[in-house]
């Protein structure tokens, strides 16, 4: 079911390179690729999942409320990151010049998929 979701939302959004389903722990529950060895999204996942933590903890404690997406934007690639709940998130990577307003759209519109797959 997870696979499928993520390869739909690479396979839609132009530009979309690889999307990966992971815990904060770093520890990958699935993944899709269109190119295998393009972008390592599990590494780059991994890496992420530090600074998303650290984000969850600095918006808690401003009480400005729960993070819900973040977008980080390299030269040679985007991730556009959703957090499920307290525990995982889901990443779509795409190529500079992708699609990134459909890119949150589709991360948006399949979460709550996710997170009943999670349950």
């Amino acid at each position: 079911m997870f696979k499928n979701v993520l390869q739909e939302v690479v396979e839609n959004t132009e530009g979309g390179v690889s999307s990966i389903l992971m815990g904060f722990d770093g520890i990958t529950v699935e993944s899709y690729s269109k190119q295998e060895g393009e972008f390592n999204a599990e590494d780059i996942g991994m890496e992420y999942s530090v600074i998303l933590g650290n984000v969850k903890q600095a918006t808690e404690s401003l009480n400005i409320g729960e993070t819900r997406e973040m977008a980080i934007q390299a030269e040679r690639m985007t991730a556009v990151i959703r957090l499920l709940n307290d525990e995982y998130f889901v990443a779509l990577l795409i190529r500079p010049g992708g699609n990134f307003g459909k890119a949150r759209f589709l991360l948006r519109m399949n979460a709550q998929q996710l997170i009943e797959g999670l349950k």
